[in-house]
């Protein structure tokens, strides 16, 4: 059986900067091996959804702004670096840079967290329509869609590290 240190140590970042979802799903003994991605996701995502709602937005508030100042200095993490970068943030022409910035403080000034969108498969223009309509929500409507993201982007995540059943 994989160890606590391990298994913290492999997936604790899956949800962004937020360790405790895995050290909360091994001490529950939710992890089974094989390790696969479905089950570790279930897993975890079984922990975020019990996590009281401000440890719930702490996860939200630990991700990153889209093509912010985190990525402009180099300072995202490896995964939402990829992420960003697949979509094509990491290359905006500064008229887009501009627009999402705007809309990154229009959305956290409402909202309290980051705009968060699972970005795999899609290009700025898609992500620049869903922040477009998202920024329209209710805070409890993008609350929940952002977990849902969120989850979506640590299913990602473990398909990249570790097998199907």
């Amino acid at each position: 059986m994989i160890s606590r240190d391990d298994f913290v140590g492999r997936f604790g970042g899956v949800f962004e900067h937020s360790p405790f979802i895995a050290e909360r799903a091994y001490d529950a003994g939710a992890i089974a091996e094989p390790l696969t991605s479905g089950g570790v996701h279930g897993a975890l995502v079984r922990i975020f959804r019990a996590a009281s709602e401000t440890e719930r937005l702490g996860v939200l508030q630990a991700h990153p702004d889209l093509a912010g100042r985190l990525a402009i200095a180099g300072e995202l993490t490896e995964d939402s670096r990829k992420e960003q970068a697949g979509a094509g943030l990491d290359r905006l022409s500064p008229e887009e840079h501009a627009r999402f910035t705007e809309l990154n403080s229009a959305y956290v000034a409402k909202f309290g967290f980051p705009f968060i969108i699972a970005v795999k498969g899609l290009n700025k223009d898609d992500i620049l329509a869903a922040f477009e309509t998202r920024i329209d929500n209710s805070r409890d409507a993008e609350f929940a869609t952002a977990a849902a993201q969120v989850e979506k982007i640590a299913l990602l995540r473990l398909q990249s590290m570790l097998p199907e059943a």
